[in-house]
């Protein structure tokens, strides 16, 4: 009956030499995984503080209720302004002075941007309901932007039609 044992020893030792060969394998295994998690970490704070520089341009206005919120907005030449209508019923984004900007009319969750490149204040209005009115006020100066604003300018639904 020795034999057995012996051989159970035997069996037992080298199976403890094996997990510890799998368990140097597991942690090295441990270890890289480990380097890739925190390089992938590293790569996206990267690209959320990339994505957050690039967003700072960007400016929002909510029409709702009747109304553009916020009334008055200030923002730095070279922003973009975002008009989202979140009212059940159509609204337009129409500049006080003829031709700088003017949106078609807005449906639910529609959206018409702008982009403000020289210092001024801007007052717009709904050309449907006109007691609708609001103000951008744009401060600073964008490099070699033309006078005013800029006419670029695009309008596009929630389901990604453009006009």
């Amino acid at each position: 009956m020795s034999e057995p044992r012996n051989r159970d020893r035997v069996n037992w030792q080298t199976a403890g030499a094996r997990n510890q060969i799998h368990l140097v394998t597991h942690r090295q295994q441990a270890r890289r995984v480990l380097g890739f998690a925190r390089l992938a970490v590293i790569v996206m704070v990267a690209a959320t503080l990339a994505a957050g520089a690039a967003w700072a341009d960007e400016a929002k206005v909510k029409i709702d209720n009747f109304t553009f919120e916020p009334q008055v907005l200030t923002v730095k030449a070279g922003t973009t302004v975002v008009w989202t209508n979140d009212d059940d019923i159509p609204h337009t984004v129409t500049s006080s002075s003829r031709g700088q900007f003017k949106s078609k009319a807005l449906d639910t969750n529609d959206s018409f941007s702008f982009t403000f490149r020289e210092a001024g204040t801007f007052a717009y209005f709904c050309s449907l309901h006109p007691h609708m009115t609001a103000t951008i006020r744009v401060e600073g100066t964008v490099g070699d932007a033309g006078p005013g604003a800029d006419a670029t300018h695009e309008s596009t639904a929630l389901s990604g039609r453009r006009p």
